[in-house]
């Protein structure tokens, strides 16, 4: 199965809800974040995403890393996503822009019947739930 190699940011609110993304033409809601571009760290790849996605202008010191992880693509069948991801708590307002439709605060422990991408409903909102940070 093919694989994409992502970079995702698990958003987290002050009251420890999580900002997912939906982008046009889809129904999966995800963290945000993206495909790196030729040249680019993980870490810039993400912090450039999340202000073209976003307009979240976030410096490097706000990045928590988390982990990487394997799951099933959520907008592309038949392929994997290959997902390096870090934590970043916000405080700040966010705008929709780019390729993203619409964002929502998820409630991690009670995320409702909203339609999750693989990566976030397996993975990364179970994690936020547990306490949001990986063992050291």
């Amino acid at each position: 199965m093919p694989v994409i190699d992502v970079v995702a940011c698990l958003v987290v609110g002050a009251d420890g809800r999580a900002l997912m993304v939906r982008k046009r033409g889809t129904t999966a809601f995800m963290q945000p974040g993206g495909k790196p571009e030729p040249g680019e760290t993980g870490l810039e790849a993400l912090r450039r995403e999340l202000d073209e996605e976003l307009g979240l202008r976030l410096p490097e010191s706000a990045f928590t890393w988390v982990g990487e992880f394997d799951e099933e693509a959520a907008n592309e069948p038949g392929h994997r996503v290959h997902a390096r991801v870090w934590r970043a708590d916000l405080h700040d307002e966010h705008v929709v822009a780019a390729e993203i439709e619409e964002a929502r605060w998820i409630d991690p422990v009670a995320p409702g019947d909203v339609d999750l991408a693989p990566l976030s409903r397996e993975v990364l909102l179970p994690l936020l739930a547990a306490g949001g940070h990986p063992a050291p």
